[in-house]
């Protein structure tokens, strides 16, 4: 309930953060389609202008979240990388190399 008057403002943040970032995956998209280099130079600059919009809005994001959520968010993190660690650990050591890789002269 404490952070009940930050919701608003955060939710929109996050809201910018999000449309931003489509935005910068939006200029990428672009510029591996095209053959112009000046227009791949021009939307590669783009997406790095928002790539950078979205940063500094995350992190006065982050700074106006409580501490305890933040510990939270990085214990909960740390406990789904363990636990897909162990699940795709047997996966990985079933699936092997492509052909084109095992059979290199």
């Amino acid at each position: 309930m404490a952070n009940k008057k930050n919701q608003t403002p955060v939710g929109q943040m996050i809201q910018r953060c999000h449309k931003w970032r489509q935005k910068r995956k939006q200029f990428i998209d672009q510029a591996r389609q095209t053959s112009d280099e000046i227009e791949r130079e021009r939307l590669l600059q783009a997406a790095e202008h928002y790539c950078r919009i979205a940063n500094e809005e995350q992190i006065k994001i982050d700074s106006m979240r409580d501490p305890k959520d933040k510990n939270a968010t990085v214990e909960e993190m740390a406990e789904d990388n363990e636990n897909s660690a162990g699940n795709d650990s047997g996966e990985e050591d079933e699936i092997g190399f492509p052909d084109f890789i095992t059979n290199l002269k």
